[in-house]
């Protein structure tokens, strides 16, 4: 039988979620594996993943404070205003906008954010390839593509045997594999799941005009639809349809797809040309029942899933990221076992009721838009007519969403563990 290794941590996933916490840990000086079922190469590949994520300025914080921000700053593009309308078209680019519209604007709560924007819009690739960079000038030792097949738990350690048949003891073995984790069902936590029976169809267009740092999210009885902005002229589309629809939208031609956007969003798009191929995701709430068990702790996906309505899902995940890295940092400075259950449930109070509050919001959120009935139309938009008009309650919104409120942990303030 081949040596059993031992680390301190042992991550399992290498997506954004764990790589940024295998990143943090390192950084603080603890032994991290970081193992993960796809080949670490081929996850920095363009066509692995289509998406663009919206990063609240205080995550764009903690990701300057891990190192990243050279790497991102050429890619990221700065979201200066998001408007929000319940109708056929984006609030902004009508000439007559139907009053059912939210309007947020950065300036509006410049003075307590330092002139930062509502978020930068940021390629996941990109994303990924700055992580493997900064991965690169750690000692994290990557296993990849090796997943996790079981866990066996025990005083003081977790023995962790791989795909490929080997063993790894670790103190605290972290699943970050997803909304179909191995770790969490290794460990008996269950889940809690609601499908949409939605389907986002993202794609890159090019834009003919300037999109002036704006992004636009507008409601149809199939779902949301997001044009979000991009650098180089450039928007990410997150097209959300019945999932039969969407992958119809996947294998259509760049024209029939064209063909589509603009019988169903007039001109705003003007000539914008699709770069690169379609994605489709389909969609689903997902909520595990704990975060934590007897030396294992969940991030990400693994612990929440959520609809991409409010662009929250990696935000929600790099928070996780950031308690659990403080945690741990302050219970090896205490002399504690950095896997026992009074230390990680210190990490589960600290974001068990953002998690659970976040995830419930956003739910009921796509429920009361995602449908056409005439009543509870009419009670949105004056709704969202009201919010417009109630500044207080319109900055408080674009602080949550910026990720400032709350007890935030080191790392989203910008500051080393």
């Amino acid at each position: 039988m081949s040596e059993i290794a031992d680390t301190d941590v042992l991550i399992a996933g290498a997506g954004l979620a764990g790589a940024s916490l295998a990143l943090a840990l390192a950084r603080d000086g603890f032994d991290v594996t970081l193992v993960d079922p796809q080949p670490f190469e081929a996850q920095l590949a363009p066509t692995f993943d289509g998406r663009s994520t919206a990063i609240a300025f205080a995550t764009y914080r903690m990701l300057h404070t891990l190192g990243l921000g050279e790497d991102l700053a050429p890619h990221a593009c700065r979201m200066d205003r998001i408007l929000v309308t319940d109708g056929r078209r984006p609030g902004a680019s009508a000439r007559a906008p139907d009053p059912a519209y939210l309007r947020f604007d950065a300036d509006e709560i410049g003075d307590a954010t330092g002139g930062e924007p509502l978020g930068y819009m940021v390629e996941n690739r990109r994303l990924r390839v700055a992580q493997a960079r900064a991965l690169a000038q750690t000692d994290v030792t990557i296993r990849a593509p090796v997943g996790v097949r079981a866990v066996e738990t025990g005083l003081g350690r977790s023995l962790v045997t791989l795909s490929d048949g080997s063993q790894v003891r670790a103190a605290l073995v972290v699943g970050a594999e997803g909304r179909r984790s191995v770790v969490r069902d290794a460990a008996g936590i269950g889940v809690i799941r609601q499908p949409y029976g939605q389907s986002g169809v993202v794609a890159t267009v090019r834009m003919a005009e300037p999109h002036g740092n704006v992004a636009h999210e507008y409601f149809l009885p199939g779902g949301p639809f997001a044009i979000l902005p991009l650098t180089d002229q450039r928007a990410s589309l997150v097209w959300t349809e019945p999932t039969r629809a969407a992958e119809a939208l996947r294998g259509a031609s760049d024209a029939a797809f064209l063909s589509h956007l603009n019988r169903r969003f007039g001109d705003f798009l003007g000539t914008a040309r699709p770069e690169g191929p379609r994605f489709v995701y389909p969609l689903e709430l997902s909520l595990a029942t704990a975060m934590v068990a007897p030396q294992i702790a969940l991030i990400g996906d693994a612990a929440h899933g959520v609809h991409p309505v409010a662009g929250q899902g990696l935000n929600m995940g790099l928070k996780d990221v950031a308690a659990l890295t403080e945690v741990l940092a302050d219970a090896r400075t205490l002399g504690e076992d950095i896997g026992a259950e009074p230390v990680l449930e210190r990490y589960a109070q600290w974001r068990r009721f953002d998690t659970v509050a976040l995830t419930l919001a956003f739910d009921a959120f796509v429920r009361l838009f995602s449908n056409d009935i005439a009543p509870v139309r009419a009670v949105r938009d004056l709704g969202m007519a009201a919010v417009n008009r109630i500044a207080p309650l319109r900055r408080a919104f674009m602080h949550e969403a910026g990720g400032a409120t709350g007890d935030l942990p080191k790392l989203l303030r910008g500051e080393a563990v």
